[in-house]
């Protein structure tokens, strides 16, 4: 079922495909899924340009769509490099679309965030939550928990982007469920959840709603702490961050060298850059957290919430949640339309 909607969902691409391909022809190097306003791409392509001079255009792709491209292009790739959720990279590696690297620095990446081979890797890490625009509330307390958002107090005023298609959004799906009480074998908890959500007309986007946010449309939006510090600090929005107080996950975010990609040593070259010193503060300053344990500056750790806050926020088995993601995004389209 799974690989029947990845291949109607590449269909829905091809448009997509071809405006990218005459963007290939006069690029150095293809990244999909390396959107500007998301993990802050926008800074990291500009950094890879003026260390390695190659020339890396934006794509804003989510990882759904991304692994759907890659299948579609699997004779004929375009990507060099491909970045998206954990679940997303080993499925890719399971459907035989990565190959294997082990870049510069793969012994520093902990054991459990990488594949044994190289096939995907950790980058940097996010923990989910809810990014609230304060002012676009009206005067509404900043909920706190899961169950506040079922409030009719905040209807119409909740995002959370497609669990169906954005990693962002399984991962949303897969924090709530176990806050809940469920598991990654057990997903009553989480769907029974967003039956009840539904009644708050949540907004649903496919992709980054990062600039919906900042322009109070959503005001209030299931996402990573990366992106709420990010518009706290760097474009000056009164923003909170909130880790519910029934609990959350951390989550990986990887990236790959494709398969018989066009540019195959200008990817190995990016992968090695992402994990340098300088690719990792890219990281680290956009409030993302390196996977290198040392990269993380302390004047940036000191605008993240305090430990105890995070100390709800835990790891899943990563692996298991790729396995059992098909199975999830069905029974949440069945339930929602």
């Amino acid at each position: 079922m799974l690989k029947q909607r990845v291949f109607k969902l590449a269909s829905a691409l091809a448009v997509t495909a071809g405006t990218l391909s005459g963007s290939a022809q006069a690029a150095d190097a293809i990244c999909y899924n390396c959107p500007p306003q998301w993990a802050d791409w926008g800074t990291q392509l500009k950094v890879i340009k003026e260390e390695l001079g190659y020339s890396i255009p934006f794509d804003n792709k989510n990882s759904g769509q991304t692994l759907s491209q890659l299948l579609a292009e699997q004779n004929n790739p375009v990507a060099d490099v491909a970045y998206y959720g954990v679940s997303f990279g080993i499925t890719a590696a399971e459907k035989g679309v990565t190959e294997a690297y082990k870049p510069a620095n793969w012994d520093q990446i902990p054991e459990g965030l990488k594949d044994p081979d190289g096939e995907w890797f950790t980058i940097h890490s996010g923990t989910i939550g809810l990014f609230v625009n304060v002012d676009a509330l009206d005067g509404k307390p900043v909920p706190t928990s899961w169950q506040d958002l079922l409030d009719p107090t905040y209807k119409g005023m909740i995002g959370y982007l497609d669990p169906s298609s954005a990693f962002v959004g399984y991962a949303g799906a897969v924090a709530i469920n176990g806050a809940l009480g469920g598991d990654l074998e057990n997903f009553e908890p989480g769907l029974d959840y967003f039956a009840k959500l539904k009644q708050n007309n949540p907004i649903v986007p496919k992709q980054t709603a990062y600039s919906r946010v900042l322009s109070g449309e959503i005001p209030i939006m299931l996402d990573y702490d990366f992106n709420a510090y990010r518009a706290k600090y760097k474009d000056g929005a009164n923003i909170q961050f909130v880790i519910p107080e029934e609990g959350s996950v951390v989550v990986p975010y990887v990236m790959s060298l494709v398969k018989n990609s066009p540019n195959p040593d200008k990817g190995r070259k990016i992968l090695d850059f992402v994990l340098s010193d300088k690719g990792q503060s890219v990281w680290a300053n956009a409030f993302l957290r390196p996977v290198r344990p040392d990269a993380m500056p302390e004047a940036v750790k000191a605008k993240f919430l305090p430990a105890s806050e995070y100390a709800r926020a835990k790891p899943v088995d990563y692996k298991k949640m790729a396995e059992v993601q098909g199975d999830f995004q069905k029974r949440y389209l069945d339930q929602m339309n």
